[in-house]
């Protein structure tokens, strides 16, 4: 029998980890990575950049209230962002597809140390200044012929393998 919300037994837990979303402007992806994000004890998402819709008509969709329950904050320029994960010392691990990625499977999550997931825009990806500055370059191994999937199964996948 299927249980409700409140009856699952799931262990309630926070992970120092923050979602960092560069220039992520589809609304209905940024409900998701709302839920996502809550789904697996995401400390903080960043949005990175100007204009981000952050409306709740849309967002409250497809995050079902969720972004009303992880902490959030929005920075628009990339040297401000750049400026405070390397201040306050993230692991940076950015999820893109380069020449130097490795596979997902292959991530080393430090212990004790905050982790800064970095996804990319739904049109561009990872921008170069945060690739440079990131610890890790990390893909997900794909067997068809398509090169990328959404962002929100993307993170949801390096989300479980995290906190796995």
């Amino acid at each position: 029998m299927q249980l409700t919300h409140e009856e699952n037994q799931f262990e309630r837990k926070t992970f120092p980890i923050t979602l960092v979303c560069d220039n992520i402007y589809f609304q209905q992806n940024i409900g998701s990575l709302f839920r996502i994000s809550e789904a697996f004890g995401v400390e903080n998402i960043i949005f990175l950049g100007k204009d981000i819709p952050l409306t709740p008509r849309k967002i409250n969709k497809t995050s079902r209230s969720t972004h009303l329950h992880v902490h959030h904050t929005v920075i628009e320029q990339t040297s401000d962002l750049v400026t405070y994960l390397l201040q306050n010392n993230f692991e940076i691990i950015a999820l893109e597809i380069t020449s130097t990625s490795k596979p997902l499977k292959e991530v080393n999550i430090p212990e004790n140390q905050k982790i800064a997931l970095v996804i990319g825009s739904e049109i561009d990806g990872i921008s170069d200044d945060l690739l440079k500055i990131s610890n890790q370059i990390v893909h997900i191994n794909m067997f068809g012929k398509n090169s990328s999937m959404n962002v929100v199964q993307a993170a949801s996948i390096a989300l479980y393998e995290f906190t796995s």
